[in-house]
């Protein structure tokens, strides 16, 4: 089966605040990653979402390990839009 995995930087403008976490995170850039799988037998390219990871620390933090943490996509998605809506 075909994957991929692709990568893209979100910034929070506050701090905010995933179900997977304890505590919130910082404000700042993060990276996220998705891997995705093909979905055989169609007529067309298509992909199914199989993960999402969001990489912490934040990345213009200067420390030595990052832990990547599998997320929810809807609760990654309810975190972007509270920060655009101004709420922690």
């Amino acid at each position: 089966m075909s994957e991929r995995t692709t990568e893209s930087e979100i910034t929070f403008s506050r701090p905010f605040a995933l179900s997977a976490l304890v505590v919130p995170l910082d404000a700042g850039t993060y990276r996220v990653i998705v891997d995705e799988e093909l979905i055989e037998g169609l007529s067309f390219p298509a992909y199914r979402r199989t993960a999402t990871h969001i990489e912490i620390p934040a990345v213009g933090v200067s420390i030595g390990t990052r832990q990547l943490l599998q997320v929810h996509p809807q609760d990654l998605e309810s975190a972007i839009k509270k920060d655009a809506e101004g709420k922690e």
